[in-house]
């Protein structure tokens, strides 16, 4: 019973509160057509005040304009509420308004008498600033604001839109997340209309002000002479401080409305309310010195107010004084860490001191802050979020964040890449510079601070932006400091890849492969394989440059492969020969034939048989044997690896991961497969074979890849 009586009184609740715009509104219909009471009507015009009051303090409080949405909403029903209360205390004042000042209300008798002191010469001239400070200035500047942030709201929409999704795609948002993203951003476009159209509610009401306050005078005139045979000076004295009275009544909420409405629509997004965000960003020595020093000066000009001007010179000198040693809002950059809640204690030590659970760390010296600094437009992030979305769909994962932070102990121009803490590599960059990249097909040399590319060791000059177009015209690449780490950074994290991957990757892997095929996860894991195993295989296959894009055909692969064996490296072995295609399209176009070095039959024959001696080891080659294939094979690949031709290394599966191992260090973008993961016609063309004579030809093409054995 108690549970049902208190959902009774919610539903109750509700319904009343849904009642209560309904009501209001046809209480201002009425306002409109209803004679009301003079009482009644001091009631309505001091709820006016407050309204307008309340809807100014919370447009000042609002961090951002969409904390206020319904503003538009409410500005439009204080309007209306406004213009009842005129219409009905013009009826009061044209009927009523011969018996004296106090016939419409005390609050009019008040606005007529005290703050204009009777005399209506002055009220009208009171009126007519009010009226110019209101129409002209305020509500002409708030409707072009309002005009202006509309459109560009609308225009920058499906840029915000396009940006959301790609933060999605990235990771870098949840779909949650990213659903309340969109959210805010039509709310915000639906906000800008609304405030374009609702500031002529503010400007139709000055002007409905003023043919008021006219109508007023002159039916009062009129009425007062023709009905109740008053003479032109009483009807004057009576109807127009009435009149006057009226209008200053509605004007004065008016007025607050059009500040709210200003205030709103000139707000910048920030923690901070308008009050907080205006007085931390005067609170700077640097504002306030020159302040009280040119003050100091027209304070000694002859013929000033002394006294006057040095009281406020020493109040602006005692402001500078103390926010010397305060930091100006925005002086710090730092695009990873806020800073924490709880400072602790100086003694205590934590646990972020002594670890750093960023998987990706850049560290900047002090002078490439600047690269990071938003208020330059941060030209190293959004190249950091493009490299991280273009590498994530080419591997098949998620890349993590990128951790970016300063480091005081690196020189000043030094920058250090870090994965999972171990430094991948370090070199120098000048914000203010431009890197000349030789192209190898140069005209001519164009001086500058000489050094090699960090990320393909190609000669490079620092140069100055007034020398770029000699570089270009010399046959250099130019690239910008930002572009320059950048690159960096993306070759770090490619060659990085199985570093980045583990299980948690794997598990988001598996979770998003079990919405669309979930037989196969199931199939697959907790049995035969374990969540440990498929990440140590997709680790093995990262790390020799086979990306995960195609993970349901991997998935399957790994489920036959586990049917012959769970030992690790056969497990990669037997994963890789039956995804031979998807690693032969890393490579070449599908229409185009695969350049391979092989290996002569008698070297497969001694390789094979070095592996069978020591199953286990990593490096099952002798020293002297293996120094000959590096060298043989590096001479072999050279041709192709100076005109920038993919190619592999195909040799026999028992001796495809020893050698993979063996050359790696030497030819890093080189891989090496073995005969069985070259899928059956695929067009091969055999650059070269090691350990023999020259091939039959460059052109001699294998039908199917066992014919390479023979």
């Amino acid at each position: 019973m108690a549970a049902s009586a208190a959902l009774n009184r919610k539903v109750w609740l509700s319904a009343g509160r849904g009642a209560i715009l309904p009501m209001a509104t046809l209480m201002l219909v009425g306002l409109m057509v209803i004679p009301i009471p003079s009482a009644l009507l001091d009631i309505g015009f001091i709820a006016n005040i407050m309204i307008s009051l309340a809807v100014l303090m919370v447009s000042l409080n609002a961090a951002r304009p969409l904390d206020f949405s319904s503003f538009p909403t409410v500005l439009l029903f204080a309007t209306l509420l406004r213009l009842a209360l005129n219409v009905a205390s013009t009826r009061v004042v044209l009927v009523d308004g011969h018996t004296g000042p106090g016939a419409a209300g005390h609050v009019i008798e008040a606005f007529g008498h005290f703050l204009i002191g009777g005399d209506y010469a002055v009220g009208l001239f009171v009126f007519g600033i009010l009226m110019v400070i209101n129409l002209v200035v305020i509500t002409k500047g708030a409707g072009r604001v309002s005009e202006v942030s509309a459109r560009f709201t609308l225009d920058a929409m499906p840029g915000k839109q396009m940006a959301i999704d790609a933060d999605l795609n990235a990771g870098l948002l949840t779909p949650d997340e990213a659903k309340k993203r969109r959210q805010d951003v039509a709310t915000e476009a639906d906000f800008y209309g609304s405030m374009d159209g609702a500031s002529k509610f503010v400007k139709g009401d000055a002007v409905a002000g003023v043919m008021i306050l006219m109508i007023n005078i002159l039916g009062g005139l009129v009425l007062g002479v023709a009905s109740h045979h008053l003479s032109l000076s009483e009807a004057a004295s009576t109807y127009i401080i009435l009149a006057i009275g009226d209008a200053l009544v509605a004007q004065v909420p008016a007025l607050l409305l059009s500040i709210a409405a200003a205030a709103i629509v000139t707000r910048v997004s920030s923690p901070l309310d308008l009050s907080g965000q205006i007085t931390s960003q005067f609170a700077s020595s640097r504002t306030w010195t020159p302040v009280a020093g040119i003050l100091g000066i027209l304070g000694l000009v002859p013929g000033m107010p002394h006294f006057l001007i040095l009281s406020a010179t020493a109040i602006a000198g005692l402001l500078a004084w103390k926010l010397r040693g305060a930091k100006p809002v925005g002086t710090e950059i730092d695009v990873v860490e806020q800073a924490p809640a709880n400072v602790p204690a100086p003694h205590s030590i934590g646990w972020d001191e002594v670890s750093d659970g960023a998987a990706l760390g850049l560290e900047l010296g002090y002078g490439l802050v600047s690269l990071v600094d938003e208020r330059k437009g941060a030209p190293l992030m959004a190249r950091i979020t493009g490299i991280r979305r273009q590498l994530s769909r080419e591997l098949g994962f998620v890349v993590p964040l990128v951790r970016v932070r300063d480091n005081l102990s690196l020189a000043p121009n030094a920058y250090r890449i870090t994965v999972a803490g171990v430094i991948m590599g370090e070199d120098e960059a000048w914000p203010d510079e431009l890197l000349a990249l030789d192209s190898g097909d140069l005209t001519d040399r164009v001086s500058g601070r000489e050094v090699r590319d960090p990320s393909f060791g190609l000669e490079a000059v620092w140069i100055t932006p007034e020398k770029r177009s000699e570089a270009i015209v010399s046959g250099y690449t130019v690239v910008d400091p930002a572009t320059v780490v950048a690159t960096h950074l993306n070759q770090v994290i490619a060659a990085s890849a199985a570093d980045l991957f583990g299980m948690d990757e794997a598990q988001h892997m598996l979770d998003a492969l079990k919405e669309i095929a979930p037989q196969l996860v199931s199939g697959l894991t907790p049995q035969p394989l374990s969540l440990a195993q498929i990440a140590a295989a997709c680790r093995s296959l990262l790390a020799e440059g086979v990306p995960l894009k195609d993970f349901r055909r991997i998935a399957e692969a790994m489920v036959d492969a586990a049917a012959q064996s769970n030992d690790s490296a056969a497990l990669v072995e037997n994963i890789r020969s039956r995804i031979g295609a998807l690693i032969v399209q890393t490579l070449v176009p599908v229409k185009m034939p695969l350049q391979v070095i092989t290996l002569d039959a008698g070297l497969e024959s001694l390789l094979a048989q070095a592996v069978r001696a020591s199953p286990g080891a990593a490096h099952p080659f002798e020293p002297a044997l293996a120094n000959r294939i590096v060298s043989a094979v590096s001479e072999a690949s050279a041709p192709l690896v100076n005109s920038a031709t993919r190619f592999a290394i195909v040799t026999s599966p028992i001796a495809r991961r020893p050698l993979a191992r063996l050359l790696k260090p030497h030819l890093p973008e080189t891989p090496v497969m073995s005969f069985l993961e070259i899928p059956d016609g695929k067009a091969v063309e055999v650059a070269a074979v090691v350990g023999g004579g020259p091939s039959q030809g460059n052109n001699a093409a294998l039908a199917r890849p066992m014919e390479m054995a023979q």
